[in-house]
Order: structure tokens, then C-alpha cells, then sequence
């Protein structure tokens, strides 16, 4: 397995520096990840919230760790593409449990995020850096950490300040990418440049495009659970006709 995991991660982690934005829409289950990697996208990401929704549950680990790496399973099977997943703040696994368990789903990467979802406060950068440096170093290469920086939605005082300062810690624990969620787009690419690092950057309704984040120095570009909330409201639209006749 460490062969193949090695293989995708490397593959995955090369889509990262190949001179325009990495799109990776995020699935849910495999239907969506047949479509999303049908259309031609090299690699694909899953959405916490996304994935939690079609389980049945809330997004900020309310849904169970079983559920959600069987889910990633499933998505990793019925694709040739890599995949690489959200697992929050990780469902409480020691570092040890969280690799295994990702690696055994097939996955190529992980996000990892710095704030408590039931607390919804950052964690301290120290701890945090240290927690990463244990993932990554049970990983040993396998896998490409994805670090979320929450600052913009959870901080106070100067969040891009204090996202390059974040920054910089995780990539000295080896994270290999930066995820600044809600970050303006115009501070992309001080973050990549001050951490010299890839930055992840999210792509919402009404925002710029992923080429245009691409150009403002988005190194790779996420949708989150929008995707799925799209499909739902087109759903709950067919039912509505349905039961109108």
C-alpha cells in the first residue's frame, strides 16, 4: 500500500505546480465523483460539509469517523483520479489512527483545519504546528496536507497577519499546502509568497472565477459544499414538481 499511496501523493502533489490553478471540484459520493472526473478534472477533493449532508448529519464532525472515511472509500474506488479528503479537525484520532485510516481509504491528501468546530475558536499556532508535524511525519510522504488557516472567519486583530504567521509554522511542520479559507482574494498571494507554500483558495457563488483566483495567486481552487447544495436545491425543485404534478 505505502508503493501506491507514494505514487498518488506524488501525482497529486505535482498537479499542485503546473503553471495554472488546480480545479478540484468536491465530491460527495460516486456519483458526483464519476461526473466531476468524467469531465476531464485530474484530481477531485470531498467536502466535510458536503459529505456530512448526504450522511444525514450537521458539518463540524457531527458526522461519524466510520461514516465519513467509509464515504471517502467509496469515492477513491470509483475514480482514477486522485482524491483528497476532508476530515475536519481530524474526528479526535491520534495522528497515528488519522494516516491509516486515510491511507486505507485510498486517499492522496487531507484537509486539516485550526479551529474547533463545537468551540469554533482557533487552536494555538504552536499546538497546532506540532499536531501537523505528527501527521505528516506518520504520513512520511503518503499524503499531502492540506492546512486550513481559519483566521478570516475565526480570528480577530489583522487575519492576514496572522494567516502568514500560521502559515509559516505549518509549512515548517510540512504541510504542503495553505488553505486560508475566506481569505480576499488579494491576499493570496501574500500568503503563498510570505510562506512559500501553494495556496488553496475558495471559490464561492458571486466571487471570482477559478481562473481569475488563479491569476490573483491561487495555486489550487476548492468549492466546499456548494456544489452538493446546488444538486440539493435541484432536487428539492424536482420533488416540488413532482408532488405538483
Amino acid at each position: 500500500m505505502t508503493d501506491g499511496a507514494a505514487a498518488r501523493a506524488a501525482a497529486f502533489r505535482a498537479l499542485h505546480h503546473g503553471g495554472g490553478p488546480l480545479v478540484l471540484p468536491n465530491a460527495w459520493d460516486a456519483v458526483s465523483a464519476r461526473a466531476f472526473a468524467g469531465a476531464g478534472f485530474p484530481a477531485l477533493a470531498t467536502s466535510s460539509s458536503a459529505v456530512a449532508a448526504v450522511l444525514g448529519y450537521a458539518d463540524g464532525e457531527d458526522a461519524p469517523a466510520d461514516e465519513v472515511f467509509a464515504a471517502v472509500a467509496r469515492i477513491v474506488r470509483s475514480v482514477d483520479v486522485p482524491v483528497t479528503a476532508d476530515v475536519e479537525r481530524g474526528y479526535g484520532l491520534a495522528p497515528e489512527e488519522l494516516v491509516g485510516r486515510l491511507l486505507e481509504a485510498g486517499a492522496a491528501g487531507c484537509n486539516l483545519e485550526d479551529s474547533v468546530p463545537a468551540t469554533r475558536r482557533l487552536v494555538d499556532p504552536d499546538r497546532q504546528a506540532e499536531w501537523l508535524a505528527e501527521v505528516c511525519s506518520e504520513a512520511g510522504g503518503n499524503l499531502l496536507v492540506n492546512a486550513r488557516i481559519d483566521t478570516y472567519v475565526r480570528g480577530a486583530g489583522d487575519p492576514l497577519a496572522e494567516a502568514v504567521e500560521r502559515g509559516r509554522r505549518y509549512a515548517a511542520a510540512g504541510a504542503g499546502c495553505l488553505y486560508p479559507i475566506f481569505a480576499p482574494p488579494e491576499h493570496l498571494a501574500v500568503v503563498a509568497a510570505e510562506t512559500g507554500l501553494p495556496v488553496n483558495a475558495l471559490c464561492v457563488p458571486d466571487g471570482p472565477s477559478p481562473a481569475a483566483l488563479g491569476a490573483l495567486g491561487a495555486a489550487r481552487v476548492t468549492f466546499g459544499g456548494t456544489l452538493q447544495a446546488r444538486v440539493a436545491a435541484g432536487i428539492a425543485e424536482l420533488a416540488a414538481g413532482l408532488r405538483t404534478g
